[in-house]
């Protein structure tokens, strides 16, 4: 058979390289200025607007109607999640194996060792020929028979390789965007990994993956918000505080707080709504809660508290709240970021959270992140802290 290779009947050829992705250095850039950074691109230089002219071609920018703001659109942001998973593959150790491992036996998956017998249902191509034989031998030579013959095999011979199972995931990804993540580059960290992980589930059907912002309060972040969301500006440098105010006026006040308590409370109700058995939540945070909400049982009225330093009511709430998932059967990994040697007590939060929830965790730079939380999912050898 030959083979002829030619341009596309309408002429254009294939979409070069250049045109799937942008700059590299253009999507850090974003990464690390969000909104603020898109919002500026039309203010720069001359070679800066060329570069915008090409992307709005290339369909990866687009002009808001009315407004004339640049926005990223799907295509930039499915081409900066592949981007973000190609390299954050590049810096996992050789040898790691895909796939949600299960420590069962199943009916699909990798081959392990040993066999079991068949049941209804196991694809034949798992069928142990050799092993079947001494089944239908063994059980022959025990009535004093000879040798299987042809067609005297029965069902009760046949055996079938043992396979690791294979299981889908819903995931809550938790992302701290309090005032604290802007330094040593952890939030672009934080949605590096955010970005590749949303690519990596891609893959899998079956699996999901919701994202949570959390600082004085949480919400669900959208896939094309993942890019441009920020920490949230510190607005105080007092020594103390202790606020207490209406859920509703939460705007009105400090937004940089960390309500790790408000962000579980969504990731429990979102995974509630997932179909999926296995449930998981990834913590990506860098500090103890300097935040939680409380109510008024009569009125049923929501408050938040926002508290610094940590308060131990703050901690009380949020381990209470994680208790409620895992009782939901959410399992727990936690990503404590840990760039400032100086700044290492905050750590004992995440070792009451560890040992509460029997869960995972890890203590990295912002650089280790996205091998850690990428290695988690796909292989499920987890660096796990044991609480005994």
């Amino acid at each position: 058979m030959s083979v002829i290779y030619g341009e596309y009947e309408d002429g254009e050829g294939f979409v070069p390289s250049g045109e799937l992705f942008a700059d590299p250095r253009l999507e850090e850039f974003i990464l690390r200025y969000g909104q603020q950074g898109l919002d500026a691109l039309p203010e720069m230089d001359e070679r800066v607007q060329e570069l915008i002219e090409e992307l709005i071609r290339a369909g990866m920018l687009e002009r808001q109607e009315g407004t004339g703001k640049l926005r990223l659109t799907p295509r930039m942001v499915r081409g900066m999640e592949h981007r973000a998973l190609r390299e954050i593959f590049r810096d996992l150790r050789a040898g790691v194996r895909e796939g949600h491992a299960s420590r069962w036996a199943g009916r699909s998956g990798e081959r392990s060792d040993g066999t079991r017998g068949y049941q209804y249902g196991d694809p034949l191509s798992d069928l142990d020929g050799p092993q079947t034989l001494r089944n239908a031998y063994t059980r022959r030579a025990s009535r004093g028979a000879a040798g299987p013959q042809q067609g005297l095999i029965t069902a009760g011979d046949l055996a079938v390789f043992n396979t690791e199972a294979v299981t889908d995931a819903a995931i809550a990804v938790l992302i701290d965007l309090s005032g604290s993540m802007a330094r040593h580059g952890r939030h672009v960290a934080a949605k590096k990994v955010a970005l590749g992980l949303r690519s990596l589930v891609a893959r899998y059907p079956l699996d999901t993956v919701d994202f949570i912002g959390f600082a004085s309060t949480a919400e669900p972040l959208r896939p094309e918000q993942l890019p441009l969301v920020m920490p949230k500006p510190i607005t105080t440098t007092a020594w103390q505080v202790r606020l207490r105010v209406p859920l509703e006026q939460a705007g009105q006040t400090h937004p940089h707080f960390t309500n790790l308590h408000h962000a579980l409370q969504l990731a429990r109700r979102t995974l509630a709504r997932r179909g999926s058995p296995n449930k998981q939540v990834f913590i990506i945070t860098d500090g103890q809660p300097t935040a939680h909400l409380s109510s008024v049982k009569e009125t049923g009225v929501q408050f938040l508290n926002l508290a610094y330093p940590p308060s131990p009511e703050s901690v009380r709430a949020t381990l209470a709240e994680a208790v409620r998932c895992r009782q939901q059967g959410i399992t727990f990994s936690s990503f404590a970021l840990i760039d400032d040697v100086e700044a290492m007590e905050w750590l004992g939060f995440i070792e009451q959270l560890t040992r509460l929830t029997r869960g995972s965790a890890f203590y990295c730079a912002a650089g280790d992140l996205a091998g850690a939380i990428l290695e988690s999912y796909i292989t499920g050898k987890k660096r796990r802290v044991s609480f005994e």
